[in-house]
């Protein structure tokens, strides 16, 4: 029942391949001029791939870990330990509100397509209702995925699906320095979505679909719902240790749940119902709570109308864009009332029979 099956994975590259790849990065002629410290990088760089050198440096887990003498891995606990201090500032009911905008295209005007997304106009707009009711803002543009120097979202792994305690929180997949799987932006973004009391996403469809960096952060989430917070209980990622653990019994913790949430969903021909419920399905089963109705927009922007046009359009659509407004108000009373204690939330007592 615990062995892990195996099978699929392919060998190692061989060195030819790898110097190809490893040179993908450096085909610039600029780079010719520093071809022997290059050679010296790659040598340095294979024998990591080789040795299969995941951390960087690593320290005793020490005290309140459930072994104490586990190599843990130094960039691992620096995020858990920003996400445990901005839990702390988040649940100090003397703190401001904080709400966490995020825009979830892919489009920017600082990469090809040259111009700024609608979602991120209606990003700014819903941060001037929040910033004008006292709320602090927090604005998280994932379009910089596109257009800023090797900062990556990279995939997750699946830890999940072979064990829920494999997949640590927050996760521990990345950085893997023998893999060059480096520059992961997802620890700052675990500690925004620490950090906030709210959360307001606003996203365009992409064939019927979240777009790609949006999909990339929501999948790197899932260590957030039922996650385990101590890799030393599983030794790092020992398949066989982790189905154990969750066979004796699994808790899934929660730990986002209870925050507040609102959508703005813009489409221009199809796709906008289908992909703010699956978001909205999704953020229910991390345990946020909806804002209400008018908190959970979908609309179209230009339907059927030229793409060179569409700024435009939603410049006329003055009704979009107070229904924009009316999410950051729903939230934003929401808050309000999460925080006093008076939002109402009639199943918060229940225990669920499949945590799961």
């Amino acid at each position: 029942m615990t062995k892990p099956r195996t099978g699929q994975a392919d060998e190692k590259i061989d060195r030819q391949e790898f110097h190809l790849r490893f040179y993908g990065s450096f085909g610039h002629p600029d780079f010719d001029k520093v071809s022997d410290a290059l050679a010296q990088v790659e040598e340095v760089a294979w024998r990591a791939y080789v040795d299969g050198k995941k951390p960087a440096r690593t320290e005793k887990a020490g005290p309140g870990f459930a072994d104490p003498d586990y190599d843990l891995s130094v960039e691992w606990r620096e995020v858990r330990d920003r996400l445990l201090a901005a839990e702390a500032v988040q649940k100090n009911p003397a703190t401001r509100s904080r709400v966490l905008l995020i825009c979830g295209s892919d489009r920017n005007d600082g990469t090809c397509p040259g111009e700024m997304s609608k979602s991120y106009r209606m990003t700014g707009i819903a941060r001037e209702v929040l910033e004008a009711g006292g709320i602090e803002v927090d604005v998280l543009d994932l379009s910089r995925l596109t257009n800023e120097y090797d900062l990556h979202i990279h995939p997750c792994k699946g830890c999940v699906s072979t064990a829920m305690p494999l997949c640590h929180w927050p996760c521990s997949c990345y950085p893997h320095h023998g893999l060059r799987q480096t520059n992961d932006w997802m620890g700052e973004i675990y500690e925004k979505w620490v950090a906030a009391h709210a959360v307001i996403m606003i996203t365009p469809v992409y064939w019927y679909q979240s777009p790609s960096v949006l999909k990339l952060m929501i999948d790197r989430l899932v260590c957030a719902d039922g996650g385990n917070p101590d890799p030393s209980s599983t030794h790092g990622k020992s398949a066989e240790t982790a189905k154990e653990l969750e066979l004796a019994g699994w808790s899934y913790p929660k730990h986002l749940a209870g925050r507040a949430y609102g959508l703005v969903v813009h489409g221009d021909v199809a796709g906008i119902e289908g992909t703010r419920r699956a978001l909205s399905d999704w953020l229910d089963w991390m345990g946020l709570i909806d804002a209400g109705s008018k908190a959970k927009l979908d609309r179209f922007i230009g339907y059927y109308e030229s793409y060179a046009e569409s700024h435009e359009v939603l410049d006329r659509d003055t009704a979009m864009q107070e229904e924009v407004r009316n999410v950051a108000r729903a939230v934003a009373k929401a808050v309000g009332e999460l925080r006093e204690n008076r939002l109402s939330m009639p199943d918060a007592g229940l225990t669920p029979p499949r945590p799961k």
